[in-house]
């Protein structure tokens, strides 16, 4: 991989004096969001799992690698079924995690550096022991309806069967009898979390109160956990066989029609939308982004940016790997631009990494170069850099064996597969430094082990060194606030048949050209001609495994592009 950017070393001077970034219509456009995963980042009481205070002792560095805003993966009380994302309360922290005051406290220490804070917001479900579901459970009005209940189907011999074929995204049926109301009630994920029934009225006001908790607690937008799964069908009928050949109790089977995105989930997404907007006016708040997870074709997409939510871009992270090629890169990036309503595209969020994947850096080849290119991509292409913790240093996934493992996705796929299951070895803690557990806490047993590489792979090291990945991500933060990222037009073009070049332009100001080789072997191409830019170019900087030093005169209609290299250059 090469990544080349061509830029004015007049106007990089010039933006270097001035604290002022011009920026979209709203702070998120064109920004950094750093996603914190709460129990792996830092320990500041010694209990071997990450909290608050952890977090607000490191926010120094979110903002020094030139983040913008940090979202916190869930923080409530929580049985930890489902590492979180089973609450029992939407209102409070999970006290292994901190108060509310220390939340407060993590605000304003967030609010002192200039950093905005997202959280993540869970609607589609609850744990089992949230105080509702109780109440459901014993039919205590409103709370009866708050979830999806239903009466058992009988066979032919009388037999109590789920009430249809619907089957959980962790594997088996999605149903689960409960004895004392003796009714199934339907869990799209855990059996510990139940499904909220979002066509109660009650219920629905109940979550849109949960975002005014925090919104008045100063929290500046919402990452929207799991939509696609917010509505079922009324009838709940079964759903039809997939062509995908699994085991009848996998997800896979089913073709999930009427239980993933129906147009109802828009609706609710809308009123949100609604409901932020009304209260950044009424208390003179800056806007408030939405920023929606939704594992759905381009189109369907779309439709979420209509009704003013903000779908992640996951493209680099589940659709390409380090085997994609070029024009493969090049048609699903021209894809999605295409397909931006107007006035989006600086509200796009491309997602480097998170908790739910591989990490970057393995994925794409432990090496770092392929990792890097990524990166590169994220922070020229117009929009939001979704970076996740640790993959601004080039960490990789931690081997953990079935014992090892607490992730449901993974123990529920059995001791043969939980490794492809397992999200666990992506959310391993935050290598700091190489002290006693990488610096993420005074204690030797932590919650999930660290990686043993921590004592070569870590931040304080990186520091060190004038070649690293933390070195590249500053380098290119700090070139994603010029103007002509912020708001250039963008060409995405194949230069050769291994080569990816993307063109950011804007009246006045220089071109910045981003250039990857997704070839292993070295290739020479006449930029200059192909792409019309200056001849006379110097290194700006370059990826961990270029072999190419700063300052390093370049004649661009002669470019030979190192394989798997990555570089930044400026006139």
């Amino acid at each position: 991989m090469f990544v080349i950017v061509l830029l004015s070393l007049a106007i990089q001077n010039s933006l270097s004096s001035s604290n002022e970034v011009e920026r979209g219509l709203n702070w998120w456009s064109g920004g950094v969001l750093y996603q914190i995963y709460p129990r792996s980042f830092k320990d500041s009481n010694g209990d071997g799992v990450g909290d608050l205070p952890g977090i607000i002792s490191k926010l120094e560095h979110i903002r020094d690698i030139g983040a913008d805003a940090l979202w916190l993966s869930p923080i409530y009380p929580s049985p930890q079924e489902d590492s979180g994302y089973d609450i029992s309360n939407f209102t409070d922290i999970d006290e292994q995690y901190g108060t509310l005051e220390d939340f407060d406290d993590l605000v304003a220490k967030a609010r002192s550096l200039d950093l905005k804070v997202l959280l993540d917001f869970v609607p589609n479900h609850s744990s089992y022991k949230h105080p509702w579901f109780q109440k459901s459970i014993n039919r205590i009005k409103p709370y009866d309806d708050y979830y999806v209940w239903k009466d058992a189907k009988l066979s032919p011999s009388g037999e109590r069967q789920p009430p249809n074929n619907w089957l959980s995204r962790f594997g088996s049926s999605a149903w689960e009898w409960n004895e004392k109301r003796q009714q199934y009630y339907y869990h799209a994920f855990a059996i510990g979390q139940p499904d909220f029934n979002f066509r109660n009225p009650r219920l629905k006001q109940e979550m849109d109160e949960v975002l005014s908790f925090w919104m008045k607690r100063g929290v500046d937008g919402f990452r929207v956990d799991a939509v696609d799964w917010l509505f079922e069908v009324e009838d709940l009928r079964d759903e039809p066989l997939s062509r995908n050949n699994v085991p009848s109790n996998q997800y896979d089977f089913l073709d999930h029609r009427y239980t993933i995105d129906l147009d109802d989930n828009y609706e609710v997404v809308g009123s949100w939308r609604k409901l932020m907007d009304n209260f950044v006016q009424e208390y003179h708040t800056n806007g408030k982004p939405l920023i929606i997870e939704a594992h759905l074709p381009t189109f369907r997409k779309m439709k979420y940016f209509e009704v003013g939510g903000i779908p992640f871009n996951f493209n680099f992270v589940y659709s390409l790997n380090r085997n994609s090629t070029a024009p493969e890169f090049k048609q699903l990036i021209d894809d999605w631009l295409n397909a931006l309503p107007d006035g989006e595209v600086a509200n796009t969020p491309w997602v480097i990494g998170n908790h739910d994947y591989r990490r970057v850096a393995s994925r794409y080849g432990k090496d770092g170069n392929r990792a890097d290119q990524i990166v590169m991509l994220a922070m020229i292409l117009p929009g939001i850099a979704v970076v996740y913790n640790g993959d601004e240093i080039g960490m990789v996934d931690t081997p953990l064996t079935y014992e090892q493992t607490l992730d449901p996705q993974g123990c529920y796929a059995g001791r043969e597969d939980y490794l492809t299951e397992s999200r666990d070895p992506a959310r391993t803690p935050y290598q700091w430094d190489d002290t006693t557990s990488a610096g993420f806490s005074s204690n030797s047993s932590t919650w999930l082990p660290v990686n043993k590489n921590y004592r070569i792979l870590n931040l304080a090291s990186q520091k060190q060194s004038q070649r690293s990945h933390y070195e590249l991500f500053k380098s290119l933060s700090s070139l994603k606030n010029f103007p002509v990222l912020q708001r250039g037009s963008t060409r995405v073009l194949l230069a050769s048949d291994n080569v990816l070049a993307v063109i950011r332009q804007l009246d006045g100001q220089e071109t910045v050209l981003l250039m990857i080789n997704f070839s292993d072997e070295s290739v020479q191409v006449d930029a200059r001609s192909l792409l019309d830019i200056p001849e006379a170019l110097h290194v700006y900087t370059s990826s961990v495994g270029s072999g190419i030093e700063k300052g390093l005169p370049v004649n661009s209609t002669k470019l030979t592009i190192p394989g798997a290299a990555s570089i930044v250059l400026i006139q």
